[in-house]
């Protein structure tokens, strides 16, 4: 059996050391310490910093278990997986450093969780593994962090809940953020900045970046998605809103979770995120702001010299990103609508802290928690998969428990 009881530990994490991966162990160390039912450890290829961060976890941290490895060295790489469940990875950008573990955990049956939002990679990955990893047992999912699992298991909530409400599924899902507070760190620009640089060596990975369907397995006949370009007025929550930085990646989640799901959502399914800015002339100009300084910003990184001048002085670099303070006081704040005809249905997802950072590493945490102790019960076996369509009923609740994510279903709604 993929992942078995017989393995050292139930969860590795992986790149323990980095931004990200500090606040995983972080997570990790207090919802299961040593005496818990979860037995892990922290990997990375340097035992220096490893050290530190147990160190820094204070006391029952020096009972963690630490592991070396590299990520250019396949035999280390496969030592690692074989002593684990679970391997949750944040070392990034994913599509630089990710593919010989992913071979490795695909190849011996280790379950595996990252928080990667670079769809060509989760691509590539698919096409070389996905067979493989039937065959071992090895559940591969990516996307495990802010970027997917809010839009991702919201869909999902929402499409059971107009199936549950109307017998019916979705014609229309709208991802709508309400109120969003959290900042970047330089792991994400680095991740996005290496998306740029495969664009320009393999022009084929535009086409990957640009299609909604592009992870989905079965895109034949499948309606045409309209992405949102500017500022555009919403009926239903009464707002003005504006494109979503998160939108290119959440939809080819969405839509890759609908179809492995039987196309459970719907298979005309329209699909589309935005962020709210508010009513009036007010709302209009601060999506009208928004729309701007996005589209400059993409432009901007795309555009070698202003590229060098924003990632000299004004760019994160990596291992950087917010402190505790600003993590800590960050919040999101999301409405999920879908629509059948004149019949609606809400979910409401609300999260603590900094979205991508302090809730990432708990959503991560979570993942692979229940990965590891949840296993028999997931209702797939291995290959390549959605948080939605692995985890998401027994995630779901574990989230709201133990990392401060709650999806609700609001009272239904009638359009009128």
């Amino acid at each position: 059996m993929a992942g078995g009881a017989s393995r050292e530990f139930d969860v590795v994490v992986w790149g323990a050391s980095g931004f990200t991966g500090r606040l995983v162990a972080e997570h990790l160390s207090k919802r299961y310490p040593p005496e818990s039912d979860l037995r892990w450890a922290m990997a990375g290829r340097n035992r220096e910093k490893l050290e530190q961060v147990r160190r820094d976890l204070g006391e029952g941290g020096a009972e963690i278990p630490l592991l070396i490895a590299d990520s250019h060295d396949a035999g280390s790489l496969t030592a690692m997986v074989r002593r684990a469940r679970v391997v949750c990875s944040t070392v990034g950008p994913f599509a630089r450093y990710g593919d010989a573990l992913v071979a490795a955990c695909a190849e011996h049956g280790t379950h595996y969780a990252d928080i990667t939002g670079e769809i060509q990679w989760v691509r590539r990955m698919i096409d070389r593994h996905e067979e493989t990893a039937r065959q071992s047992g090895a559940r591969l999912v990516h996307c495990c962090g802010f970027d997917s699992i809010p839009a991702d298991l919201g869909c999902r909530l929402a499409s059971q809940a107009m199936q549950d409400r109307h017998g019916r599924a979705c014609d229309e899902i709208k991802y709508l953020v309400r109120r969003i507070k959290g900042t970047f760190s330089g792991g994400t620009v680095a991740s996005l900045l290496h998306v740029f640089d495969e664009v320009k060596q393999d022009r084929s990975i535009r086409r990957i970046l640009a299609n909604p369907y592009s992870i989905a397995p079965d895109t034949d006949r499948r309606p045409r998605q309209v992405t949102q370009r500017g500022p555009s007025w919403d009926e239903d929550l009464g707002s003005w809103t504006a494109p979503y930085v998160m939108a290119a990646v959440d939809e080819k989640i969405v839509h890759r979770s609908n179809a492995l799901n039987g196309d459970a959502y719907g298979r005309g399914l329209r699909y589309r995120e935005a962020i709210c800015t508010g009513r009036g002339p007010a709302g209009y100009f601060r999506a009208l702001s928004a729309t701007a300084g996005l589209t400059g910003f993409m432009a901007g990184v795309a555009f070698p010299p202003t590229r060098a001048l924003l990632n000299r002085f004004v760019l994160p670099q990596p291992g950087e990103g917010p402190d505790r303070e600003q993590r800590e006081k960050g919040l999101f704040k999301i409405v999920v609508v879908g629509t059948a005809g004149e019949q609606q249905v809400r979910v409401r997802i609300d999260g603590e802290r900094d979205p991508g950072y302090g809730a990432t590493s708990r959503m991560l945490g979570e993942s692979a928690a229940c990965l590891a102790i949840d296993g028999d019960t997931l209702p797939v076996g291995g290959g390549s998969w959605t948080p939605a369509s692995c985890m998401a009923d027994a995630l779901r609740p574990r989230l709201a428990r133990h990392a401060g994510v709650t999806f609700a279903v609001e009272e239904p709604a009638r359009r009128s």
